[in-house]
């Protein structure tokens, strides 16, 4: 619902004019963030590994190496390194080799490791609370047959990750009806905090999400780590939950609930209670009207804080807090957050208000457009802002799950938006003509009066001491009154056909809150495709050398430069390869050592080695390397800047 006016007036024709100029705008901005994409992550991603996946390495290695796009969690356990017998051959010990903007960490392995192929199954936590795993293979000496298999599950699958799922979807259901409904008492209709349905649907929400918080809390453990729900009542790793960012954050939120449930208490209780004893607000004056108006401010000013906070629990430990701009993310993030929830949630209270409550005042309804109409802004700027953040590209909005599922997102909206109009026509057509529902209500309400006069006189006269004719009267007498409720909601069509408008967009919006809680469990689309383009495939032209230019860092002091290769003529047959390295500021880089290696994955050929002769300070040649068959090479570049610090960069190119 966004209507700001009953009728046809001059801030109507406003409003509806600013719509269309509002839309072209966001469209304008939209288009502009798209092109202009700066290159971000979000879900942290393994980038590199040493040795890679299916290398073929002569001699034994004595560690094995994994890089990653962004800052991860990982533990003694973390990386796991398996002989063809399934035993570990790990030392179990975690090497932390981060350097500035390289992730890197690491695990040794024992001395004297016979040849045969070996598993590397690996597991972390991202920076945005996600749990990421995978694994891959490498063989010493040649492969060999082994008894171990990849693991088929991600990590955060299974049972308890489906249960750790509802409880998200639970947690972000509580928050939105929880702001939501307090929201539109305050805002809307204050008479609502002493009405019993707008109280119970509150204090569940209040319920609900503090019980999802307490769930997810207790299924860290389980949901990042093994898998199984007896780990949930491990103490010592909720104490490692705790040390974590979303420990921090699950906690910080319990906490805030705690205010949350005094403020919920203060505003069923004296406020309500200060609200019957005036009388309506609009009949409210005086010295008791300037201490409810007090009041008023008071709960509104605590709830926004408190409201805030709890929102910020997401932000502060989900996809805002990692990535590009994240002191401008997490603010937005949370604007969001609240705008979806007044909306959203104060639909939510407005339906059972409908429902429920056959005295609703007008003008609680118009309010409640109007509020409705500000949070759909704020909604759209910053859902504007977090689409560019989490894709950056056209391609990445089309052609990536996270793309598409923005997408449902926003024609949801829409629909949305189309049902909310037709709502503030209901509403227009309901405040013209307060008076016919009026008389409708004395109309109905009049015979059920009297019939439930006569039923109490009835009952007090003739079996005053019976309790089973006792309660058969006041069940008769519950029913009568439940009868007149339901002719004075129904006695008004256009009443009725808000309510059912209303009924829509509360349906949508459960969906709604459905894929924006999907969305934020999703790799967004603009690490997937910049992890689809660090494997991107660079095409031979024919009779022209493949050049390519990697960048590595190897971590260590004077570790990042790049290689330029050159592999002429770049097809099947005998080539020449050149290699140049450069350090960071463009100069010749004399490496102690590079290797490169090439292999056909589609038909199992290689690695093929091949190490350079130096023929000058940074450059490298290699003459008849054998490519035998056409198809997508990959090629593997080693470099090494010291004793102990290398690393491989990889890239595929097609030959014909």
């Amino acid at each position: 619902m966004t209507a700001t006016a009953p009728a046809p007036s001059a801030a109507r024709t406003r409003a509806t004019a600013f719509l269309p100029r509002l839309a072209l705008v966001l469209a304008a901005l939209l288009a502009t963030l798209f092109t202009a994409a700066a290159p971000a992550t979000a879900h942290a991603a393994l980038t590199a590994s040493d040795p890679t996946d299916g290398a073929v390495v002569a001699t034994a290695p004595a560690q094995v190496t994994l890089s990653f796009s962004e800052q991860v969690a990982m533990g003694d356990d973390s990386i796991r390194v398996l002989d063809p017998q399934g035993r570990r051959v790990d030392t179990g010990e975690l090497r932390d080799m981060c350097s500035g903007n390289t992730i890197r960490y690491g695990t040794a392995l024992h001395s004297g490791l016979p040849n045969g192929t070996y598993t590397v199954a690996w597991q972390a936590v991202s920076a945005d609370s996600h749990p990421i795993s995978g694994a891959f293979t490498f063989s010493i000496g040649a492969p060999s047959a082994t008894e171990v298999s990849l693991p088929t599950t991600t990590a955060g699958g299974g049972p308890v990750g489906i249960a750790y799922g509802i409880a998200r979807y639970a947690a972000y259901a509580g928050f939105t009806v929880l702001v939501g409904g307090a929201a539109f008492i305050l805002l809307c209709w204050r008479r609502g905090a002493a009405e019993r349905p707008l109280q119970k649907l509150v204090v569940r929400a209040w319920v609900t999400l503090t019980a999802a918080t307490l769930a997810m809390l207790v299924l860290r453990t389980p949901y990042t780590g093994s898998g199984r729900f007896a780990d949930a009542f491990d103490l010592e790793g909720l104490r490692a939950v705790l040390e974590t960012k979303t420990g921090a954050s699950l906690v910080s939120r319990l906490l805030l609930l705690g205010a949350a449930a005094l403020f919920v208490a203060v505003l069923f209780g004296v406020y309500a209670r200060r609200l019957e004893d005036a009388g309506t607000e609009e009949e409210t004056a005086g010295e008791k009207a300037g201490d409810t108006n007090d009041l008023t401010f008071g709960l509104a000013i605590g709830g926004a804080v408190v409201s805030g906070g709890i929102a910020a629990t997401w932000a502060l430990s989900e996809h805002a807090s990692t990535g590009i701009q994240p002191g401008l993310a997490m603010p937005a993030d949370i604007l969001h957050m609240m705008a979806v929830a007044t909306w959203l949630g104060g639909l939510s209270a407005l339906l059972v208000a409908l429902h429920k409550v056959p005295g609703i005042e007008h003008s609680a309804v118009r309010r409640f457009s109007r509020v409705a109409f500000v949070s759909v802004v704020v909604l759209a700027v910053t859902g504007v802002y977090q689409a560019w953040r989490q894709t950056g590209s056209w391609s990445a909005l089309t052609g990536t799950e996270y793309g598409r599922l923005l997408l449902l997102k926003v024609a949801l909206v829409a629909v949305l938006l189309a049902v909310a109009y037709m709502s503030r026509k209901w509403t227009a057509r309901l405040a013209e003509a307060p008076a016919a529902l009026e008389e409708a209500d004395a109309q109905v309400g009049a015979p059920v009066a009297a019939a439930d006069d006569v039923s109490r006189e009835t009952s007090s006269v003739t079996v005053p001491a019976d309790p089973e004719r006792a309660a058969q009267l006041a069940r008769q007498r519950a029913a009568l009154e439940s009868a007149r409720e339901k002719r004075v909601r129904d006695a008004d069509p256009n009443r009725a056909g808000l309510r059912r408008s209303v009924l829509a967009e509360a349906a949508i919006a459960v969906v709604l809150l459905v894929v924006t809680t999907v969305l934020t469990s999703t790799e967004p689309g603009r690490t997937v495709e910049q992890e689809a383009a660090r494997g991107s495939t660079a095409t031979a032209v024919p009779d022209r050398a493949v050049k390519i230019t990697l960048p590595f860092d190897t971590g260590g002091s004077n570790g990042k430069g790049s290689v330029r290769l050159e592999l002429d003529p770049g097809r099947v047959g005998a080539n020449t390869l050149h290699l140049w390295a450069d350090t960071g500021d463009g100069q010749p880089f004399d490496l102690p050592e590079v290797k490169v290696a090439f292999t056909l994955p589609a038909k199992d050929i290689g690695p093929l080695p091949v190490v350079p002769d130096q023929a000058a300070p940074g450059h490298w040649t290699a003459s008849g390397v054998q490519l035998p068959l056409a198809g997508e090479w990959r090629i593997d570049v080693t470099v090494r800047t010291s004793d102990i610090d290398q690393t491989t960069v990889q890239k595929t190119v097609k030959i014909g």
